[in-house]
């Protein structure tokens, strides 16, 4: 290990301290403002052992008794040199050293860049997972991949009770599994689900019924207050829209209505499950037969597998991730203010999408065997998705307004889903206030090549998505950073925890239907539900799948952990003190509400959200 500081001519004594082991320097003169430290591993041996080593914080203190932090946490190879530059201070105006070790690649046109690198080993060590993280997930990916391949079977189920997940496999059931399996046929779950479920942020206040959607208040007059009509309750704003159409000439594309009720339940009145209406296209009713209502609502779940795990799960919180992460390691030094607000949000993120790639969404990975999307179409659903992708979208507070729901009762997500987003947003302030003023912002080459970075490799039509092209203002970057954060932490957590949970009672959560839509009423039986469900194999598959996805990993980083010393001054660390705080006052807040209800929501309390995309 080499420390190099340039020197003049005098003899003065600098103490370093390298992973809190003190060396001596010493130089020839006072060396004035110490801006940089060069730091280069030799090898051992010759260079015929593999010695790479971890270097967590380079300390120098001066001959005046002046301790000044250079920050590193990332891993040096052999003959390797880094350039650090101190945390206190930083330059606005001129980029001192950039260390650009990833490059972007391309997964498919229209789609956002991804790192260019097709097994985590092209990864470099720093962003790879823990030898904890890699041993664990897969010895549970193993056994889970073992899992399906014993169960192979292209037959179809004998009846309901087989799917029970105590009787496949007699272990123990999460009590909201068991609570999808009792209730899963009811009208006020499979609202709920569009509130508090796995997908919380596609469900849109209906101001006027769309043209291919013809209800009518004849249709729906039982399910509305008595003297009530579909109008009223349009006008009063109780009436609201789920709407697949991204899934057309792909998969069913249902268009559901539903109601909030008096009793503050969201319960569904009509679906119907292709775009194009029509007498082979009828409009499902809860007063239908039960097993022809039922059944139509199998084929909204089943869209909702396939909406929730590529557009809201994939698209909108790993590979938009993955974009925000290669333009903080590739632009931001690391004392860089914004790469130490960022760099905990940035953990394992490349290597699971890259693991995601090879085993979930590759030609012949998950999607392509076991949903009904296929590979070819689910790249092209994608993009239609990204297509329609806008920063307003991403930014909670504004997709509440957006899509109408700020006064629907009982929305645990968008209740907890705002505080977090506020508590993140008056953190993230508070730490640019202090190092940034509005015209800091506009001259920071290094943000502003962040941000250009990140709108290049992220969408093809830029000045459609609401995007900023630049930072103009403080507050302009301390939104855009809450919606980073916002995006890996609860976001992530709010589309994906849950899978098992949702997930592992199939008929909730369907990923391939063996028939096509019904085209009339009246024909439904139980045994034509059992002939649409998918095979056993494809059922046992996605439950392995989705069991691996919602595993808590032992050595995940909560929502407000900082394990890296990576702030120095005393105002950023007391913001640090107060966010904790305020996350913990938050958990507390969801505790006790989750006692009053029957159903308790707890994938956004802070404790339960991880920092990064780890999963």
């Amino acid at each position: 290990m080499v420390v190099k500081i340039t020197v003049s001519n005098k003899m003065i004594k600098y103490s370093v301290s390298i992973n809190e082991q003190l060396i001596s320097v010493h130089c020839k003169s006072d060396i004035g403002d110490l801006l940089l430290v060069e730091l280069e591993a030799k090898p051992v041996a010759l260079g015929l052992i593999d010695d790479d080593w971890f270097c967590s914080k380079i300390i120098v203190t001066t001959p005046e008794g002046v301790s000044k932090l250079f920050p590193c946490y990332c891993w040096m190879s052999s003959n390797k040199r880094l350039s650090l530059r101190e945390a206190v201070g930083f330059s606005k105006s001129h980029v001192l050293c950039m260390h650009v070790s990833y490059r972007w690649g391309i997964y498919a046109e229209g789609l956002p860049h991804i790192v260019n690198a097709k097994s985590p080993t092209e990864l470099p060590p720093v962003v790879r997972f823990s030898f904890t993280k890699e041993k664990e997930f897969l010895f549970t990916l193993g056994a889970e991949l073992k899992l399906g391949t014993e169960f192979n079977n292209k037959d179809r189920w004998n009846n309901i009770g087989e799917l029970s997940i105590i009787a496949l496999f007699n272990i123990f059931m999460p009590v909201l599994t068991e609570y999808v399996e009792k209730n899963w046929m009811r009208d006020d779950f499979f609202g709920y689900q569009f509130l508090n479920g796995l997908n919380p942020t596609m469900i849109k206040r209906c101001s006027e019924l769309p043209e291919n959607f013809p209800v009518t208040n004849d249709m729906v007059k039982r399910s509305l207050p008595e003297k009530s009509t579909l109008e009223m309750e349009i006008e009063k704003g109780n009436i609201f829209l789920c709407d697949y159409k991204r899934l057309k000439q792909y998969l069913s594309a249902p268009l559901c209505l539903l109601f909030s009720t008096p009793e503050n339940k969201l319960t569904p009145i009509a679906i119907q499950l292709d775009q194009k209406p029509g007498a082979r296209n009828p409009i499902f009713l809860p007063s239908d037969n039960e097993k022809d209502w039922l059944l139509a609502k199998i084929f909204v779940r089943g869209a909702e597998f396939n909406e929730h795990e590529l557009n809201f799960h994939l698209l909108r919180t790993h590979l938009l991730g993955e974009v925000f992460t290669m333009a903080v390691l590739r632009n931001l030094p690391s004392c860089h203010p914004l790469f130490k607000l960022l760099v905990p949000h940035v953990r394992y993120n490349l290597q699971i999408n890259i693991m995601a790639r090879n085993l979930l969404v590759s030609p012949d990975g998950v999607f392509s065997q076991y949903t009904a999307i296929g590979n070819k179409p689910m790249t092209e659903f994608l993009k239609r998705a990204a297509s329609s992708l806008t920063y307003s979208s991403l930014c909670l507070p504004d997709n509440i307004r957006e899509r109408g729901v700020e006064k629907i009762p009982n929305y645990y997500y968008r209740d907890d889903g705002l505080d977090l987003w506020n508590i993140i947003y008056s953190f993230v302030h508070g730490v640019l206030s202090f190092y940034y003023n509005d015209e800091d912002v506009q001259k920071d080459k290094e943000l502003q090549a962040w941000i250009d970075e990140i709108v290049e490799n992220c969408f093809q039509e830029k000045s459609k998505t609401g995007f900023p092209q630049s930072f103009v203002t403080v507050e302009e970057l301390s939104k855009f950073v809450t919606m980073v954060i916002f995006t890996v932490s609860a976001q992530h957590a709010a589309v994906n925890n849950g899978q098992f949970d949702f997930g592992a009672w199939m008929p909730n959560f369907p990923s391939s239907l063996q028939c096509p839509p019904p085209i009339r009423k009246g024909d439904t039986t139980d045994d034509t539900i059992l002939k649409t469900l998918p095979d056993v194999s494809t059922t046992l598959n996605i439950m392995a799948v989705v069991y691996l996805l919602s595993r808590e990993s032992s050595d995940r980083y909560p929502l407000g952990y900082f394990p890296e010393a990576l702030f120095r001054e005393d105002t950023p660390l007391d913001l640090i003190a107060k966010f904790q705080e305020d996350l913990r006052v938050l958990d507390k807040k969801i505790e006790k509400r989750n006692k009053k209800l029957d159903l308790p929501y707890t994938y956004l309390s802070p404790k339960n959200v991880d920092n990064s995309i780890a999963i």
